[in-house]
């Protein structure tokens, strides 16, 4: 099976849907009843400073540096016209869903098109950047991870 697989989110499918349901299940089992709210107004803006990122910034929502999380980052890209996150990789795979926008993703030189409700499924160590396009892109992304720290990014030379 494409480990690189795009899905409507209503029809999320192998690889992809079983990451999500398992990252959804440990971030539930993290927080006490009743759950845990984050408001994304609330959150700082981060990123757009390092051209070794690209332009990209974020707003960390899920992080067990700054909640009662365990098992799961989760956080809000935010990419202008035209703004990139540069090709790098990772030891853990990665759940992206778009929200607004649209943007190309390249993960291991095959380009997948993102948009408002698609979402990808990014393997561990596979080379992945991304491009927005003219209006920019917003997406959601998760790592199955405790802490965004956790998470070296290592980026290909250019």
């Amino acid at each position: 099976m494409d480990q690189n697989v795009v899905a409507d989110m209503g029809q999320i499918e192998g690889q992809a849907g079983l990451m999500a349901a398992a990252l959804l299940a440990m971030a539930a089992g993290a927080v006490q009843a009743g759950g845990l709210r984050v408001d994304l107004a609330e959150q700082p803006l981060e990123g757009g400073e390092d051209p070794a990122f690209g332009s990209v910034r974020w707003r960390t929502l899920f992080c067990a540096d700054r909640t009662a999380t365990a098992g799961v980052v989760m956080g809000i890209a935010e990419f202008g016209p035209g703004g990139t996150l540069l090709p790098h990789r990772h030891s853990p795979a990665e759940v992206y869903f778009g929200l607004e926008g649209a943007a190309v993703v390249t993960v291991d030189g095959v380009a997948q098109v993102m948009a408002p409700g698609v979402a990808l499924f990014i393997p561990g160590d596979a080379e992945h950047g991304t491009v927005a396009g003219p209006e920019g892109f917003r997406m959601l992304y998760v790592f199955p991870r405790d802490r965004f720290s956790e998470v070296e990014y290592r980026f290909s030379p250019l």
